[in-house]
């Protein structure tokens, strides 16, 4: 019985930074314009994930582009930079992006 606590504990751990995660896009308006699996104004999380996919810099690169924006990268329509959010949150972004936003 206690096997099963340990790991339901665990499960509910490790399943919280993805929680946090989708919390902090929620938060800082990023689903008003991506979405997991489908372009809106902007890229899928998946097809970021899928460009970015391999790159040893990349929550680094995605971090840096979170907080700067951008242009060009997906097409015409630019991504505001979110200079307000902190590395800390755009790491933990780019994080989760990475992983399939999942």
């Amino acid at each position: 019985m206690k096997l099963i606590h340990i790991a339901l504990a665990a499960a509910a751990l490790l399943s919280m930074p993805a929680f946090a995660s989708k919390e902090l896009a929620t938060k800082n308006a990023c689903l008003a314009c991506h979405a997991v699996d489908r372009k809106l104004v902007g890229p899928s999380f998946q097809d970021v994930a899928k460009k970015y996919s391999g790159q040893k810099d990349a929550e680094a690169t995605l971090a840096g582009s979170i907080r700067k924006g951008g242009a060009g990268k997906w097409g015409p329509v630019p991504m505001p930079a979110q200079a307000a959010l902190n590395e800390a949150d755009a790491r933990t972004l780019a994080s989760w992006v990475l992983a399939g936003a999942k």
